[in-house]
């Protein structure tokens, strides 16, 4: 049109407009615009097969409005047999959506909250198994513990290996003395570790019914600190919606770090925290005068970090093992019927005797998980190996598959007691040499087609753990050149 007010052709605007001729003239014989000639349609370009049953359909939906279109359709399916086909469900779901957006009842609305700087901390868990992280080439099943600080975004992660109380307090702190100040709030969702539901009986007594309540540690933890602890309603997730967001947008920064790394393993545990680190610290550097705007509005952190372990006692049982948190360790059974002293971290723990460490090994996940070492019950069984065949821990005296192997081989040949005696007998060998040698020695005779005795692989420890000493020549000493060294000095 303005093309056509400058010269009046009707080729040179149409062809300046990018469109046919024909078209151009249609347009300005109307005088309108484009858009405006557009008539809604009101014409079905096929058969609605639902057109029959739609008011049963909506009768269904008044009457139970939490039917999902699915559902309706496999009543409607079961009731008119061969009237509906599969393929028909998604123009179902169509015309229910429709109707509940026209005539459905009210939704909830998620409400959108104005955070406030330095008001709270927020807490909660995520997965990484997408992440495919490996520790010397091992697969590392891990947890984030994942603190967020709602108004800025500002956001600090902990490995840890369950929800556990001693992986929220680790997490926490390590976020608390990486700002250096407190907010006045703390909130996490009902994990396990923060809250736990009054039993119905006790809460009826008490007036509180279906209520629920912190534990006393995570209060301890909230006191120490100085924070307010708070939590989100049961079911509410979005309520913590800052750090769920958080999680899947520090996730996928995290795997693009990975990419750049150019590979997902790690020396070690403390070398990906590390990694991590740099990664929370480079996405945290975008957000400074809001992050800034918060540490103004919080206080100083002006306490010492909580130790990252609780303490407990436990006696050695007569199977030399203790039982920590309704899992079995076994420990040097010279300490039968002794109490040490364990120290629970979030991913190890460790057992004292009158101040001296015993044992440090990984914690287990879970319960009724054990943890049997069989340097501390070989020198009993090889005592008494008739208890080898039903011992309760049989299968933790088999330290690697090699070692299963060459049970079976033994027991293939000597069944019964004989065959459990010569594997015992290899078994305490790896316990007072190496048990990397013993491996390698078996591993030798498995591949022979000789028999496997625990002599011939004593023979082989002993002949690759005897040193080698090499020869030198004797040395020739000529005197001479001291008596020609001590006539120089004379004169």
């Amino acid at each position: 049109m303005e093309e056509m007010t400058k010269h009046g052709a009707v080729g040179l605007a149409a062809l300046k407009a990018g469109m046919d001729r024909k078209t151009a003239r249609k347009y300005i014989a109307a005088g309108t615009l484009p858009s405006a000639m557009r008539a809604p349609r009101d014409w079905r370009t096929r058969e609605d097969p639902f057109a029959e049953h739609r008011d049963e359909v909506r009768a269904m939906l008044r009457e139970t409005p939490g039917l999902e279109a699915k559902t309706v359709f496999e009543l409607l399916a079961l009731k008119y047999p061969d009237r509906y086909a599969p393929g028909q469900l998604r123009t179902l779901q169509r015309h229910v959506r429709a109707w509940r957006a026209a005539e459905g009842g009210e939704r909830e609305v998620v409400l959108a909250q104005r955070h406030r700087p330095g008001e709270a901390a927020q807490t909660d868990f995520t997965s990484t198994g997408e992440l495919a992280v490996t520790l010397a080439g091992e697969a590392f099943v891990h947890l984030l513990c994942v603190v967020v600080l709602p108004f800025s975004n500002w956001l600090w992660a902990t490995v840890c290996r369950s929800e556990s109380m001693a992986a929220m307090r680790r997490g926490l702190q390590r976020a608390l003395f990486q700002l250096g100040r407190v907010p006045q709030y703390h909130q996490t969702d009902h994990s396990t570790a923060a809250t736990h539901r009054i039993p119905e009986g006790k809460a009826a007594a008490e007036g509180e019914r279906g209520r629920w309540r912190f534990n006393d540690e995570y209060l301890t933890i909230m006191r120490h600190f100085g924070l307010t602890p708070r939590t989100t309603e049961v079911g509410a997730k979005e309520q913590n919606g800052d750090v769920e967001a958080g999680n899947g947008a520090h996730k996928r920064r995290i795997e693009q770090a990975l990419l750049v790394r150019g590979s997902r393993d790690f020396a070690s545990a403390e070398a990906y925290q590390l990694f991590l680190d740099g990664v929370a610290r480079r996405a945290n550097a975008g957000r400074g005068p809001r992050v800034a705007e918060e540490l103004g509005a919080m206080r100083v952190l002006d306490v010492r970090a909580l130790p990252e372990f609780r303490e407990e006692v436990a006696q050695v049982s007569e199977w030399s093992t203790i039982r920590v948190k309704d899992c079995a360790y076994s420990v040097p059974s010279r300490l039968m019927g002794e109490v040490l002293q364990v120290r629970l971290y979030e991913d190890r723990i460790e057992a004292f005797y009158r101040g001296t460490l015993q044992l440090s090994c990984e914690r287990l996940v879970g319960r009724k998980q054990r943890r049997i070492d069989y340097r501390h019950v070989i020198w009993s069984l090889v005592r008494k190996p008739g208890g080898f065949a039903r011992y309760v821990y049989r299968e933790e005296m088999f330290p690697t598959p090699t070692f299963r192997r060459a049970y079976d081989a033994l027991q293939a040949r000597l069944p019964g007691l004989a065959g459990d005696v010569e594997y015992l007998r290899i078994l305490h060998l790896a316990a007072s040499t190496l048990e990397a040698d013993v491996e390698a020695a078996l591993g030798l005779l498995l591949a022979e087609s000789g028999p496997l005795t625990s002599e011939r692989v004593k023979a082989l420890v002993a002949g690759e753990r005897r040193p080698t000493v090499p020869e030198m020549p004797a040395l020739v000493v000529d005197l001479s050149e001291y008596d020609a060294l001590l006539g120089r000095v004379g004169t």
